[in-house]
């Protein structure tokens, strides 16, 4: 047992945790009070706000995340690119794009084709979210 939590407040300067049974604050290296056994949390205000990446990756549905990286469109530019990444990210479906052709100029990495790349196991899913019927 630490003197910190002995103690029962966290350390100077620590993100501190409380025991939401007891109150009792502890520091952030503690998962559970010693006083009643509960799992501590994060003092209200306290949570971090998920990154954009942790964000992005809660949406991506795990059966869509397996198999060999396969071409399922090609973009003409980085903002059309991106436009089908988000598609398809709204649909489960993670995806890498990739340049096509080696552009020599300021404004390569915008103006250069993109290869869609979805794992196989998305592959079927992504042609379908990408697949537009005209209205009849």
């Amino acid at each position: 047992m630490s003197s910190a939590r002995d103690a029962g407040a966290p350390a100077p300067g620590a993100e501190g945790l409380v025991c939401p049974q007891c109150k009792r604050a502890y520091p952030a290296s503690e998962r559970f009070c010693a006083s009643c056994g509960m799992p501590l949390v994060h003092r209200s205000g306290g949570e971090e706000e998920p990154s954009a990446r942790r964000r992005r990756a809660r949406k991506i549905k795990p059966q869509y995340a397996e198999g060999q990286l396969v071409k399922v469109a090609r973009a003409q530019h980085q903002s059309e690119a991106e436009f089908i990444e988000g598609l398809l990210l709204e649909e489960g479906i993670p995806s890498i794009l990739q340049p096509l052709a080696a552009i020599v100029a300021p404004y390569a990495p915008v103006a250069a084709p993109r290869a869609v790349l979805v794992p196989e196991s998305a592959a079927e899913a992504a042609r379908e979210a990408l697949a537009w019927n005209a209205p009849a």
